[in-house]
């Protein structure tokens, strides 16, 4: 296993990390276990959840396995999102973030997390306040390394100067969504991971499905998460995505490779990518993703499959300079 490091904090991880979202959900107690063994037979020593990964329970799932490894993971989770129904029971505030990370802590069974991701954007909560109480999480040990997912490129880079500015722990970590049919994280995000040496764990590396070799511009299974997740149907619905996902299967086929694991791959060799999170509900799904920790893709292979997708706008209109 060839470790890499997290950007800016000399900890080194596995080239995959393993999400943990279905624990609890699609997949059982025993079901998750497997999964865990496998990943850890193959060497991931990189495991990323969340407080409402199906409502504490990939926590409480996450917490029993890693009992016995625990100081050989790096084990992150999440806060923002509601567990319950009530007006102070999400977002970023100094009141929600210590409440929640107790109960993190509680769950998992650890006295620390070692990256603590803010899960979206908070609107009603000061920036300020959020990054001072993240760093004294830090100060207190109870959290490593704070970290950012599903934030905008001006939001993180805002985060960043005031953490700098005010002599906090800054963020060391984005988690953007990024895949062969999802390349916006390409435009700002990843450069300025790059510019700012910041870890990259990005998710849906498989486009919730789509580059799995199910579906194309024709033809879709009876059942999958694009079909009976609303939310991932409103997110992969333009016409686009499934012509991408056709000529990316006849791509993966001629190559002789199973979809998932060239998808998987793909993200891997972005240079800013540090490891792309992968996720299964059962052993089956989880080999072809897991296969990609022994596939590094060429230049040129690289450069084949990105073809097969429309580049993102730039960041300016001054598209004819790019």
């Amino acid at each position: 296993m060839n470790y890499r490091v997290l950007a800016g904090t000399g900890v080194q991880v596995s080239p995959i990390c393993f999400g943990t979202m279905s624990f609890g959900g699609d997949a059982d107690e025993e079901m998750s276990a497997a999964m865990f063994r496998q990943c850890r037979e193959a060497g991931i020593n990189f495991f990323d959840c969340a407080n409402v990964y199906s409502n504490g329970m990939a926590e409480q799932i996450l917490g029993k396995l890693s009992a016995d490894c625990r100081d050989e993971l790096v084990i992150t989770s999440k806060v923002c999102m509601p567990m319950e129904e009530g007006p102070n029971t999400r977002g970023l505030s100094r009141r929600f973030i210590l409440l929640n990370i107790e109960q993190s802590l509680k769950r998992l069974g650890t006295d620390r997390l070692d990256i603590y991701f803010v899960h979206h954007y908070d609107p009603l909560t000061p920036m300020d306040e959020t990054l001072k109480v993240l760093d004294d999480l830090v100060r207190q040990g109870k959290i490593l390394y704070p970290a950012v997912s599903n934030w905008s490129a001006w939001q993180t880079a805002k985060a960043l100067g005031i953490s700098d500015r005010n002599k906090l722990a800054r963020f060391v970590c984005l988690q953007p969504m990024y895949s062969l049919a999802k390349r916006q994280a390409e435009v700002e995000l990843l450069p300025l991971a790059e510019s700012e040496q910041l870890g990259v764990i990005s998710y849906s590396p498989l486009g919730g499905g789509l580059l799995t070799g199910k579906y194309t511009a024709s033809s879709k299974p009876d059942s999958g998460r694009l079909l009976d997740n609303k939310m991932y149907t409103r997110r992969y619905a333009a016409s686009i995505n499934y012509d991408v996902a056709e000529k990316f299967s006849a791509y993966a086929k001629e190559q002789g490779k199973h979809p998932a694991t060239l998808a998987v791959a793909w993200v891997k060799s972005h240079p800013a990518i540090t490891a792309p999170i992968i996720g299964a509900r059962n052993l089956e799904q989880l080999g072809p993703s897991l296969a990609a920790l022994e596939m590094d893709l060429t230049d040129g292979q690289r450069e084949e499959i990105t073809s097969l997708s429309m580049d993102p706008p730039p960041a300016t209109d001054r598209a004819e300079e790019r």
